[in-house]
């Protein structure tokens, strides 16, 4: 095997999901993330098709199972609190959904034994040539690797390092979102509630076992400039953006102030010719990310990351076979995610009072259409939009006996 020693920059999903495949094929992994630890908290994330055929050949199925949510309907209601629709529990939670923290807690126990991890730290500098690849940290000293894999999410240090520029691969989709936890006021059981007004979506969803609840926000809007790292600043967009709107919004809004899991964002894509220059690659969001919308993110990681490590497996450590064969094996996978994506987000964030009108109209009359199993079906088929190799993987060790983690 050649190409054993591999970093991977990110240690949020398809990171550690990444370091668990490398590491069961023999390869080195090297996971850095600027966090000092595993980041708690966040969203609620959806696997749907194939991405629960890699749980199942990890191993970790059954572990992510019993930590589902177990969410219930969507209810819909006007500013007045109203109920004007009611959509299935699919439509919000996929096959299986899980907590961010919940997965990422498991994915980082699967592997961390063998898998060192450089918490606190970032890359500041990558050198390649036909050997290998020369990185330089911010705190840690420089060190040679095989391989580099940006796992780094939409905003990739790896990516820019590598490739260029944001700019020249992020297509925003028009709109910005906001997630953080607030305190289950509504006494909400397994299920979830939004308000509508035009170009704006705002609700909340229970969580852990109805202890606490997620607020999400989604609002149109056209570019904003701000400081990804001034938190004020994002509050006060997102306060601005739904200022006036009715129901349990602005009390939602006042939750943000002691929340410990804050996030802001634009809802945007990563469109890459290719997925790979030279002996650095990408995976997850930073790769191609299909936004929030999608409902693919999560399975999208999860899968890339099952393929990247499964045809370097194949091509015993060749990256320039192996990020070919990926690359194909993604790209169609990837192109029926981000469209899900951008469909998406005129049904979930109307922009009229109109096509608001004509939504809730149809997800009144969605029981009674005879194309209603197509629709049901839709998503699960773009889960499935790919085919998945063996590589000799499927797993079976025993994951309840984990030694601590090489960190540094």
């Amino acid at each position: 095997m050649t190409n054993k020693t591999v970093l991977i920059s990110g240690a949020s999903v398809a990171g550690p999901a990444l370091a668990f495949w490398l590491e069961r094929f023999g390869y080195q992994p090297t996971v850095v993330e600027r966090a000092p630890g595993p980041r708690p908290g966040g969203y609620a994330v959806d696997f749907r098709g194939a991405s629960l055929t890699v749980l199942d050949r990890m191993g970790l199925l059954e572990q992510v199972q019993a930590r589902a949510t177990g969410m219930g309907q969507l209810t819909y209601v006007d500013e007045a609190g109203k109920q004007v629709a009611v959509m299935k529990s699919e439509v919000l939670s996929g096959e299986l959904e899980i907590l961010r923290g919940d997965l990422v807690e498991i994915l980082y126990a699967a592997a961390r034994a063998n898998v060192e991890y450089l918490f606190d730290d970032s890359i500041t500098a990558l050198h390649q040539d036909e050997t290998g690849v020369d990185v330089t940290f911010e705190r840690s000293d420089a060190r040679r690797f095989d391989l580099v894999i940006g796992a780094d999410g939409l905003h990739s240090n790896v990516r820019r390092l590598a490739f260029g520029p944001e700019s020249e691969y992020r297509h925003d989709l028009g709109y910005y979102n906001s997630v953080f936890t607030v305190d289950n006021h509504l006494g909400l059981d397994h299920s979830a509630r939004f308000v509508n007004v035009p170009g704006r979506t705002a609700g909340t969803y229970s969580a852990r076992n109805n202890t606490e609840a997620k607020a999400l926000f989604y609002f149109a809007s056209k570019p904003l400039t701000y400081d990804r790292h001034d938190v004020a600043a994002q509050q006060r967009i997102l306060t601005d953006a739904f200022a006036g709107v009715g129901w349990e919004v602005p009390r939602l809004l006042s939750g943000m102030d002691n929340s410990p899991d804050w996030y802001f964002d634009s809802v945007s894509q990563i469109k890459m010719p290719s997925y790979s220059t030279g002996r650095i690659a990408l995976t997850g969001d930073a790769g191609y990310c299909a936004s929030p919308l999608s409902g693919m993110g999560t399975s999208l990681a999860v899968v890339g990351a099952y393929v990247l490590a499964g045809e370097l497996q194949a091509a015993d450590g060749d990256h320039v076979r192996a990020f070919t064969a990926y690359d194909e094996r993604m790209r169609g996978f990837v192109a029926a995610c981000q469209k899900q994506g951008k469909d998406s987000g005129q049904w979930f964030v109307p922009a009229s009072k109109a096509f608001l009108k004509i939504r809730n109209l149809n997800f009144k009359l969605l029981p009674y259409l005879p194309w209603r199993k197509l629709i049901d079906e839709l998503p699960l088929k773009v889960g499935n939009a790919i085919d998945l190799p063996e590589y000799g993987a499927s797993v079976s060790a025993d994951l309840s006996q984990q030694p601590g983690a090489r960190r540094r």
